[in-house]
């Protein structure tokens, strides 16, 4: 299909479809307790729910999200929200906790619609505006992920835990409505292929696109560093001498939305050219944020300040990142978001691992200072990609 410029309303409702769809895989964040009351299951093992949804989330990225560049992208995209649904009623009825755990792994498997979308956005928009496009889907990916917390715990005060699925449930029927009747009907066919050798050929663009490969590594390291903050934060915040309450600790979360509007900008600032350095400068400013975000124990608006200026720079480089790879092989698309998006995953995990040990053994200090140190190898990576070039032809590819 030919690009065709996008009107802000198609704009808004791609990044609304996404923020629904990203927002299914963490309402049970803050519900896990009633959940486990619910089902009669152990503290210790009602973190298998968290779990098996993040799983389904990289199974679908290397399965479902590369089908999008050879199924029609509205029947899949339709489809897979109808899916959704169905996935999220399940929880709603659920009687016991197999059936809670197979919705949630389904709803983690379903929820990578929201890369389809990202990528079927990329596609539909001109080149000259595809930044922006993608920033601005992606400020509603971050939107949804800062609200599905507080709208989780909300609802569930007042009708209990599985409130939120039903309303979820209903929407996602609304969003596959709404998509059904605004997506493009006619689409160009797509390459004959066999579903194997798609997926292969996943893997086989890491060695043909440079641009994949940087940007999938920084990618790597920069949501690597952000789940080092995001991960053990809540710790020393209850802990003496802060000893603030779940409530007050989530919303700090909420500061996290200055990223929603770094993404946009950085979308603009990608269309003309300047990808690769705003970049660089976001990289700098995440290195930075380790500074006051150091401070915690001692003042809240240090890591205030900490959460927006890191979570700025994440966004900004996210969105970049994805500016420029979109600028390369229209036709693959889908299974470009699905690579780049699955070291994003491999960075989320890592990071959460290695934060939650670094806490065990050094405290909140060795913390921020893993934090600071993959920024630092961040940063150096994006310049020995700069001085080599590779970056720089990159870069000039999204002209």
């Amino acid at each position: 299909m030919n690009a065709q410029p996008l009107n802000s309303a198609v704009v808004l409702l791609f990044a609304v479809a996404c923020g629904l769809a990203v927002g299914n895989v963490y309402y049970a964040q803050p519900l896990l307790d009633t959940m486990a009351e619910a089902f009669a299951m152990s503290p210790a093992s009602i973190g298998i729910v968290i779990t098996l949804t993040q799983i389904g989330y990289g199974v679908g990225l290397v399965l479902l999200v590369p089908l999008g560049d050879l199924l029609n992208r509205r029947r899949l995209i339709v489809t897979q929200t109808l899916l959704s649904a169905c996935a999220l009623l399940m929880i709603a009825l659920a009687p016991d906790s197999v059936w809670l755990l197979l919705g949630m792994t389904l709803t983690g498997l379903l929820a990578v619609v929201t890369q389809v979308l990202v990528a079927y956005a990329a596609t539909l928009a001109i080149p000259a505006q595809r930044g922006r496009v993608v920033g601005v889907v992606t400020s509603g990916i971050v939107i949804g992920i800062l609200l599905a917390r507080t709208v989780a715990g909300f609802t569930a005060d007042l009708a209990g835990w599985r409130a939120i699925y039903w309303l979820s449930a209903a929407l996602t029927l609304l969003m596959a409505l709404l998509l059904y009747r605004v997506l493009p009907k006619n689409e160009t066919p797509q390459p004959a292929s066999t579903y194997v050798a798609l997926i292969a050929s996943v893997f086989s663009l890491f060695k043909e696109e440079p641009v994949l490969r940087h940007r999938a590594i920084l990618a790597l390291l920069t949501f690597a560093s952000a789940m080092v903050l995001w991960t053990p934060m809540v710790l020393p915040l209850a802990a003496p001498p802060l000893s603030l309450s779940h409530s007050e600790i989530g919303l700090f979360g909420l500061a996290g939305a200055a990223g929603a509007l770094a993404a946009a900008r950085a979308g603009d600032l990608a269309d003309r050219g300047f990808g690769h350095w705003v970049s660089g400068l976001s990289l700098l400013l995440m290195l930075g944020s380790w500074l006051p975000i150091a401070l915690t124990q001692s003042s809240l608006w240090a890591l205030l300040l900490g959460v927006i200026t890191l979570d700025l720079g994440l966004q900004a480089v996210h969105v970049a990142s994805q500016s420029m790879i979109y600028s390369v092989r229209p036709e693959t698309q889908s299974r470009l978001t699905a690579g780049y998006m699955l070291f994003y995953s491999i960075g989320s995990a890592l990071g959460s691992i290695a934060s939650t040990a670094t806490y065990a053994w050094a405290g909140w200090m060795g913390v921020c200072l893993l934090g600071a140190g993959i920024n630092a190898l961040a940063l150096v990576y994006w310049w020995l990609t700069l001085k080599s070039g590779a970056s720089a032809r990159c870069a000039a590819q999204t002209d």
